[in-house]
């Protein structure tokens, strides 16, 4: 399947860690985003808050009190912790994904959560960042489209005024493809592929159902 000029086919974001099995056959990834890492903020200094406080307790405190803020504070740094490596999980499990023919979002270390939406059905990309996201080149993503999912919302994407142009530009391209002559025959062949991730056990049943209500829509 051709995907347009090379200018289209060289990502800008681009870590290759998406599952191939999750692709339809000639789809190609132009984008593949985990988290910023504003996404650690949290119990990032949590835990190197309380790991400082209990070194304080441990080291410059004695008697019952400093007993008591030791197993407190070494507490408050093991729950930190904890918080910090599923965060990281998380992260690890987490794709914001770019393709020739859909924009693809994944989440979930044992239970599995998703959202992938046509790039023909896409009708709005706004971002929003704080003067602080700015800085550190962090914000959210705003993308409408059309059918039952409406208005979804992107956090911690990393460069997503860029993100935001690669996804125009992805969506141009594929409406030049749609528009070159996909039609009917196209959207067979795609409900195939849809059967055949659903056969790998690469998709659950509900999200074969509710790609071909949008193929179909």
């Amino acid at each position: 399947m051709e995907h347009g000029s090379d200018h289209h086919r060289k990502p800008s974001i681009l870590n290759p860690s998406f599952p191939e099995k999750l692709l339809f056959d000639g789809e190609v990834v132009s984008v593949d985003l985990k988290p910023h890492w504003w996404h650690f903020a949290q119990p990032g200094g949590a835990t190197l808050l309380t790991v400082v406080l209990w070194l304080m307790a441990l080291t410059q405190l004695s008697g019952d009190l400093g007993t008591v803020l030791h197993w407190v504070t070494g507490i408050g740094a093991l729950y930190s912790t904890l918080w910090l490596g599923v965060r990281w999980l998380q992260w690890r499990s987490t794709h914001f994904v770019v393709t020739s023919d859909r924009l693809i979002y994944r989440s979930g270390v044992f239970a599995k959560q998703g959202i992938a939406i046509p790039l023909e059905r896409v009708n709005n990309i706004n971002f929003q960042q704080t003067i602080f996201e700015k800085l550190i080149r962090a914000g959210d993503l705003l993308i409408e489209s059309g059918g039952e999912d409406g208005q979804q919302r992107f956090s911690d994407v990393r460069k997503p005024d860029e993100v935001q142009r690669l996804i125009h530009a992805q969506i141009e391209e594929n409406g030049h493809r749609v528009g070159g002559g996909r039609g009917v025959s196209d959207v067979a062949t795609q409900l195939e592929k849809l059967e055949g991730l659903r056969d790998r056990g690469s998709i659950s049943q509900d999200e074969f159902e509710r790609e071909k209500r949008r193929l179909l829509g």
